[in-house]
């Protein structure tokens, strides 16, 4: 999973760029928390989303939604696009503790309201499956 921790006061051009280098990185396989933002007290960085997803779609990366109630990211309104483009997404909890699993529902909540069914859902793949896709990418 590559996901931003620091240097986060970028404009929209580098912070989109670091991004897709990250995607294009052969190794990544799932781009986790896409703006960095915490909700009610950090913004996330500026961002090109078309740019981002269409990166995702050709390199094959899954989104993560990621599940933290002060997360929420990738953000509902960016799901379509995301789904549209073939990519697919994965719900996350970012546990750092056991009791943060329980945040799943927040995630799951934000899916639906994005329009996300089992069928572009990582989660509902088979470890079979994820395996086969995962293995695809290293090809």
């Amino acid at each position: 999973v590559a996901s931003v921790h620091y240097a986060m006061k970028m404009d929209e051009e580098k912070a989109t760029n670091r991004l897709i280098k990250a995607i294009e990185n052969p190794y990544t396989t799932i781009l986790g928390h896409p703006t960095g933002r915490l909700l009610l007290s950090r913004s996330g960085y500026p961002l090109d989303f078309e740019k981002i997803i269409d990166a995702c779609a050709a390199n094959k990366v899954v989104i993560e939604i990621n599940a933290n109630p002060l997360r929420l990211d990738l953000d509902w309104r960016w799901h379509r696009y995301a789904l549209e483009k073939g990519v697919l997404l994965s719900i996350n909890p970012d546990a750092h503790r056991t009791e943060g699993l329980l945040d799943m529902q927040y995630g799951i909540n934000v899916a639906r309201k994005g329009g996300l069914t089992k069928i572009d859902c990582l989660n509902a793949f088979s470890l079979q499956e994820i395996e086969s896709l995962f293995n695809a990418k290293k090809a």
